[in-house]
């Protein structure tokens, strides 16, 4: 691998929500020097400076990008809601407004970053039923491709000729609480303890995810290897359908049984009751990487079962407080 000798300053504009605290805690303790950008201060104390910006218009925060190593740019609205007009407004306006300005800010350096990665998703194939996506898949039709393509053809607008580039096209990344909440993992935990983790319509949507562990390494190492750029699925190399999933899920928390769920009483409870878009349960996708065992990456954690039992059945056994990913998180 080819990498920088000397690990620097790391911007991770986006950086105090779920994935962004995971991040900054991963690569601190590799060594290297975090700034967080972002509107708000993160929930939580950790190993980094931060630095607020409307993620709009250009601002002192450009100063933070002076002289740095790299840039990981995060933002974007949640889509773990109902999708209105204004949500889906929101939704794109925050990925491609944050990714035109950090294009700006990048222009009246005098020294701008080595590497930017940029943040995408998966769902940019869409939801196609037994089709296993790669990084050549076609592209997708709906909302979400439409957002993944505004998002990925603004950044490559954004991004200098002389800033090598990087775009993670991520899946359900599984992970912990530290501080700025667990993401999805943790509604769904809750759900399968109180045994509502059952199939799901016809239990055949696809379920592609990563281990935060393994989506933090794949990070550092775009980071360091100058050979890596274009775009990478995020995604560990055996996705699952959603009834596997769940019948996992309850297996490592030793929940014997999950009521199954109509794709009626699914739109119902997730509007009405999880004020959540109803399509994140029904649809889904097989994604699986052709480029990164290209680029040597290795999984720790490329089987579901093993992602789990690490996340929530540490050393200590199943009741007891989560320690288990902490060691899997060591560079």
């Amino acid at each position: 691998m080819n990498s920088s000798d000397c690990p620097q300053r790391v911007v991770i504009a986006g950086g105090s929500g779920f994935l962004g605290v995971s991040l900054a805690h991963h690569l601190s303790r590799a060594g290297w020097s975090v700034i967080l950008l972002s509107r708000h201060v993160p929930r939580c104390n950790g190993p980094w400076d931060h630095v607020s910006w409307d993620a709009r218009t250009t601002g002192d925060w450009v100063q933070a990008l002076e002289g740095a190593y790299g840039l990981v740019n995060l933002v974007g609205r949640s889509v773990d809601c109902i999708k209105t007009p204004d949500h889906q407004d929101e939704i794109v306006r925050s990925r491609v407004e944050a990714t035109r300005v950090l294009g700006m800010a990048l222009r009246n350096l005098k020294n701008p970053p080595a590497v930017w990665l940029q943040m995408s998703t998966a769902h940019i194939y869409g939801d196609p039923p037994d089709v296993v996506c790669t990084e050549e898949s076609p592209i997708g039709v709906g909302f979400a491709p439409t957002v993944g393509v505004r998002w990925e053809s603004e950044f490559e607008q954004a991004r200098l000729p002389g800033i090598r580039g990087v775009i993670f096209r991520t899946s359900f990344v599984l992970g912990h609480d530290q501080g700025a909440g667990g993401g999805a993992l943790t509604r769904l935990t809750k759900l399968a303890r109180r045994g509502l983790g059952g199939t799901i319509h016809t239990g055949r949507q696809e379920i592609s995810w990563i281990h935060e562990t393994d989506w933090n390494c794949l990070f550092e190492q775009a980071l360091k290897d100058i050979s890596m750029q274009g775009i990478y699925l995020a995604t560990a190399p055996h996705p699952v359908s959603q009834t596997n999933f769940m019948s996992t899920l309850r297996k490592v928390l030793r929940v014997p049984f999950g009521l199954p769920a109509t794709e009626t009483m699914v739109r119902f409870g997730a509007r009405f009751l999880l004020r959540t878009d109803p399509e994140l349960a029904l649809y889904g996708r097989y994604a699986v990487s052709s480029r990164l065992s290209q680029a040597g990456f290795t999984f720790r954690f490329p089987v579901l079962e093993e992602a789990l039992r690490d996340l929530l059945q540490p050393a200590g056994g199943p009741d007891s407080p989560s320690t288990g990913f902490l060691q899997g998180m060591k560079p």
